[in-house]
């Protein structure tokens, strides 16, 4: 339990909002997303899909750069979620998901972002409520959560469940700064 002296009861906590570009990454099928977020909500900025073309690998690993590049450029960022490259089975696909998730990051070094890592796992506990969430509960959870007219593609919504994580974490982090600041304590 989080107590507070009774002199700080009547501060509250204020949080500056944050704009957070969540990313999908893949070789073929690269999922974005950005958001404006507060500490009690978040509003969909833009999000889409990067769908690379050809066999050429290195000109897919271009094209990614190049759209994450632009979408900096234009939405300025502060701060960017991306998923952690899981090995299941196939090494040679790991491989490829990590050179995919490299062209994603290397995007963003110009622009000064501060960059966020999440397991799959730890990014559906947050938006669903389970790490065994299924592709189409994050989709109907992030649809949920953002407001969405329309319901995105499943890469495009694992990019956005990824970017409300880390809202998630960032402002609990917030939280947990002002309680230690004014002498809060766990029980």
């Amino acid at each position: 339990m989080l107590t507070f002296p009774k002199h700080c009861w009547k501060i509250s906590i204020v949080s500056e909002p944050i704009r957070i570009l969540g990313v999908d990454p893949g070789s073929r099928v690269t999922g974005f997303g950005i958001i404006d977020a507060e500490p009690q909500r978040a509003r969909c900025v833009v999000f889409g899909c990067v769908k690379t073309r050809g066999q050429d690998f290195a000109a897919r690993l271009k094209e990614i750069h190049k759209a994450i590049r632009s979408l900096v450029s234009e939405h300025r960022p502060a701060e960017m979620a991306i998923e952690r490259v899981f090995v299941h089975r196939n090494p040679d696909s790991a491989l490829k998901l990590g050179q995919a998730r490299a062209a994603a990051l290397c995007a963003t070094f110009d622009a000064n972002i501060t960059i966020h890592e999440y397991a799959a796992r730890e990014i559906k506990l947050a938006i669903v409520g389970s790490g065994n969430a299924t592709k189409e509960q994050v989709q109907h959870m992030v649809s949920a959560l953002l407001v969405l007219d329309e319901k995105p593609e499943s890469d495009a919504a694992d990019a956005l469940a990824a970017a409300i994580c880390h809202a998630h974490m960032h402002f609990s982090r917030d939280a947990w700064n002002v309680a230690a600041a004014f002498g809060g304590r766990i029980r």
